[in-house]
């Protein structure tokens, strides 16, 4: 089928390339012509595992294009995915003005009947708008319907978790959009989940939302286990025997970050609120999460006089490894509060570094200043604290002994539990960790 998919971000140029990895003809629209120009050369503007290999699979099969000419791409599809980001406004309420831009685009462009799918997570009753937006501007006599397909992907894993989803939600009002839908999907061989729109809106809201819940409760119970004298990573364990509960999202740390966990649960926060109700479980959510970002930091006060003129190393700073994605990450919280008191922090991390650097240039910032270097060790080398904020394969892989060896203090503050507690101990290593 032919297909065009407006923006290539995280959702929309993942969707588009395995789109073409299954066959289909592929048209990715974005406004950047500079980022046409890297992706037609089979360069991601984005770092996510696999994704480029694909891109320049089906690039060099011909199923995959990329343009800023909107009205060509749109013109003559089966179908145009809305891929576009939808920011948190300062209420929580989503921003739904690059949503807006494009379906104008698209009802302005299109020449033939066409089915519009939102994969863009938006808030219930979306979709509804986004059909009647279209039909106010459509310029020529055709049948645009839309559906709701919103994406389950996690960054770091973006590519396998679309070719290999759980399942594809599709939210249809007509036999002939379900129908549509369901073809685009045939050659995935994935269970589809097919319902009305505004049940899918909510889907993608209630799974997001849940899963922050879940991190939110187990970084609450961390903090108990602290006080009591128990360890959170033996808690979770047990727990995760239970078929009820599962074994996924139990790990205890500083909390959730990127671009939908933070978002989402605000969004469904401020949706509520629109009808009158308070939705306390998601605000509980909300309020933990923001405490537990900075709780390292919090800890390292009780400990330190000061942080002036000190080496402190950070370990890590997009807000999960496989990614550079650096929405919501703590490290962002806990660096600006450590230059503020006069740290001079030498960061470390393999891919997020040069998207970090446009929040914080290298030099001096505040009242202290920050270096960044090319591996975990240099971070490490005659530091007098050190912070760990990511969990990468590279930090993960440091011996308790080169913490010992190479900082000038071995006092570590480990916000993602990455080192067993005894052998740091046994290493020499003043360590300090979340639930231990």
């Amino acid at each position: 089928m032919k297909i065009a998919v407006a923006g290539t971000g995280y959702v929309g140029l993942v969707a588009g390339v395995c789109f073409a990895e299954k066959g289909h003809d592929v048209t990715c629209v974005d406004v950047d012509e500079k980022k046409v120009r890297m992706m037609e050369a089979g360069n991601s503007p984005i770092f996510e595992e696999g994704l480029e290999e694909l891109m320049r699979k089906n690039n060099d099969a011909g199923r995959l294009h990329y343009t800023t000419d909107y009205a060509e791409a749109y013109r003559d599809k089966d179908a145009i995915f809305i891929g576009v980001g939808t920011p948190e406004q300062p209420d929580g309420s989503a921003n739904l003005n690059y949503i807006a831009t494009v379906s104008r685009q698209i009802a302005e462009s299109v020449e033939r009947d066409c089915l519009v799918v939102v994969k863009s997570t938006v808030p219930v009753g979306t979709n509804d708008k986004v059909e009647q937006f279209i039909h106010d501007f459509l310029t020529r006599d055709v049948k645009v319907e839309v559906a709701s397909n919103p994406e389950f992907l996690a960054q770091g894993s973006a590519v396998h978790d679309t070719l290999h989803a759980a399942r594809i939600i599709i939210g249809t009002e007509s036999k002939e959009a379900e129908a549509l839908l369901k073809k685009i999907y045939e050659p995935f061989g994935l269970p589809i989940v097919s319902v009305n729109r505004r049940s899918a809106e909510m889907i993608k809201y209630a799974c997001n939302d849940f899963l922050a819940l879940k991190i939110s409760y187990m970084n609450d119970i961390a903090n108990l286990c602290e006080l009591v004298g128990a360890d959170i990573d033996a808690v979770a364990e047990g727990m995760s025997y239970d078929a009820r509960i599962g074994a996924n999202f139990l790990k205890a740390g500083i909390g959730y970050g990127g671009s939908c966990f933070p978002k989402d649960t605000k969004a469904l926060k401020y949706l509520a609120g629109q009808y009158g109700y308070e939705l306390k479980t998601v605000e509980a959510a909300v309020d933990v999460n923001a405490l537990q970002k900075t709780r390292l930091y919090q800890k390292a006060c009780k400990r330190m006089i000061t942080f002036e003129g000190l080496k402190v190393a950070v370990l890590g700073l997009a807000f999960k490894p496989g990614t550079d994605d650096l929405r919501e990450a703590p490290s962002l919280d806990n660096v600006k509060l450590l230059l503020e008191n006069g740290a001079q922090i030498v960061a470390y991390d393999p891919v997020a570094a040069d998207n970090f650097r446009k929040a914080y240039p290298e030099g001096k910032v505040d009242r202290g200043s920050i270096a960044y270097v090319e591996t975990p060790e240099e971070a490490l080398k005659d530091a007098n604290i050190c912070f760990v904020f990511t969990e990468w394969e590279q930090i993960r892989s440091l011996s308790p002994e080169t913490f010992k060896e190479r900082m000038r203090i071995p006092l570590v503050y480990d916000g993602r539990n990455v080192f067993d507690v005894k052998r740091m101990k046994e290493a020499g290593v003043e360590y300090y960790s979340i639930g231990r």
